[in-house]
Order: C-alpha cells, then structure tokens, then sequence
C-alpha cells in the first residue's frame, strides 16, 4: 500500500508540474512582429483601401452623374411647367393609384405566403421561392407579353368574365396587374425576412397559454415583423411607379409617368421630356428616403 500511495503521489505531482509549465508558456507575452512585417502591413493597408476606394467612387459617380445631369439640366421653370401640366400630374396620379392599389392587393396575398415561407419546412419550398423570385430575372418585355395570354382579349379570363370581352388592356386594372407582377418578389422577400428574425419560442409559449394561431399571427408575429412588411411594401410600391416595360405592352392608355416620359421622348425629343422625368425621379427618390429611413429605425430598434 505504501509503494502504491508514493506513485500516485508522483504521478500527481508530474502532471501539476506539466499544467504549471503549459500555464506559464501561455501566459508569456508573444515576441514582436519582424519590423519589416509591420511596416509593411502599416503602409499596405491604407493602400489597398484606397484602391478599393476608387473604384467604388466610380461605381457611384456612374449611378450619381446622371441624376445630377438631368436635375441641372432642367430648370425650375421647366419643372413647375411640368408639374402644372395636366395631363403629366393625371399619369402621375394614375401611376401612384395603380402602384399603391398594387401593393395592397398583393400584401393580403402574399403576406401570408411570407410567413407561410418563413415558419415551414415542406418539399419543394426551394421551388416555390424560385418561383417568386422569376419575375425579377424575366426581362420586363416578355413580362409583359406573358402577361396578355392570361388578361388579354383572346385569353380564357375574358372569354369567362361577364364585360370583360376585351381583357385587362388598356384599363386600370391591367396597369395593376402588371406592376403587380413585376413587383410582388420585392414584398414577399422583405417580409419573410421580418418573419423569419421573430423568435418561434414566443410563439411557441403564446400557443401553449391557449392562443390560437391566428391571434399568435395577428398579436405576435404580424407586429415584430410589421417594419419588415411596410419596407417590402413601401419597395413594391416604389418598384410598381417606375415599371415600364409590362405596362406599356397591356396598357399603352391610360399613360403611366413612364409611358408618358418615353411618349413624349419619342415624340418630340429629349427637351420636351426632360421636366416630366424629373418629376418623376423626385418622387423615386423621396419614397427611397422613407424606405432608407424605415430600415435604418428598424436597425436602431434591433441593436
């Protein structure tokens, strides 16, 4: 026994010894860098950062310039003009009506997919998520020109649709369709992503207190991701007012803003168009604002 009580005694010791000797050769502070190494890395990166910082600032002098262009180049004469002009501020109002009616339509829609989305796992939800997003890839055109088969005059919709022999073309609610379709991705993703950052045990306890899953949508989820919603909102809205290409194919009349400015373009050239794409883009851009501010509120919250 004695022989047995002295080996574990060193065996003890040894390994007391051995942590002891790692603790200190950690605890020892790490020799300098070679001077070289420093200074290279001192010099180098203020370098390469300035590299990258030109050729961003060209990027942005190419997104920039010809916004600042066109703004300089029209007066504020020109501009007053265009905005007592009857017919610009009609496709102004129609255009802001249909974008926003748009909107609406497709948040009672698609809302619900949203979350749908963001709280289930099911096969092929890589699929339907491909889906939405296809109209952002498919050029503006063909959109467009898909759009007619199913609300144009030959399609099955008119033909069943008692007053509608003639389709959705040349009619407000043709306008809407097709913002609302080129559009519709940009809400559905910002929503999910409001969604999917509310955390599942809050809905979890509320279900097991007795809430059903309505009230756990309408009193816990639809109010933590309420600010995600009204960006994806406010950006299909934003989306829906600049959205050329579908329109002018199921709607030429009644003229959008842009139908118009590209009407007036190729009509009677680039001075007579100006005033009214500026208009056009301060719209844009004060509804860019609200959004950018909605976002930067939304971050100050979550921090």
């Amino acid at each position: 026994m004695p022989v047995k009580r002295r080996s574990l005694t060193a065996c003890f010791k040894t390994r007391f010894q051995r942590s002891a000797s790692l603790l200190r050769t950690a605890c020892l502070p790490k020799p300098p860098s070679p001077p070289s190494l420093v200074l290279k890395h001192a010099v180098g990166l203020p370098w390469f950062n300035l590299i990258f910082a030109l050729l961003g600032s060209l990027v942005l002098l190419f997104i920039v310039a010809p916004l600042l262009g066109i703004t300089a180049a029209t007066s504020l004469t020109e501009l007053s003009h265009a905005a007592a002009d009857r017919e610009v501020m009609n496709s102004v109002r129609l255009t802001l009506k249909a974008a926003m009616v748009a909107t609406v339509v497709c948040a009672v829609l698609g809302v619900p997919l949203a979350y749908l989305l963001a709280r289930s796992e099911f096969r092929g939800k890589n699929v339907v998520l491909s889906i939405i997003d296809l109209p952002i890839i498919i050029p503006h055109s063909a959109a467009g020109i898909a759009l007619l088969t199913l609300v144009g005059r030959r399609s099955h919709l008119a033909a069943t649709l008692p007053g509608w022999e003639s389709g959705f073309v040349g009619t407000f609610a043709g306008i809407v369709v097709a913002m609302a379709f080129v559009s519709v991705p940009y809400l559905v993703g910002a929503a999910r992503l409001g969604f999917e950052a509310v955390p599942v045990r809050l809905e979890k306890v509320a279900r097991s207190l007795g809430a059903s899953p309505r009230r756990v949508f309408f009193t816990i989820s639809l109010p933590m991701a309420w600010r995600s919603v009204l960006s994806g909102m406010i950006l299909m809205w934003a989306r829906g007012i600049s959205e050329f290409g579908a329109v002018v194919i199921i709607a030429y009349y009644p003229m959008t803003t842009p139908v118009l400015v590209f009407q007036r373009f190729n009509d009677f050239g680039l001075a007579y168009s100006r005033s009214a794409a500026v208009l056009l883009i301060l719209i844009c851009i004060a509804i860019f604002a609200i959004l950018r501010f909605i976002g930067r509120q939304q971050r100050t919250e979550g921090m």
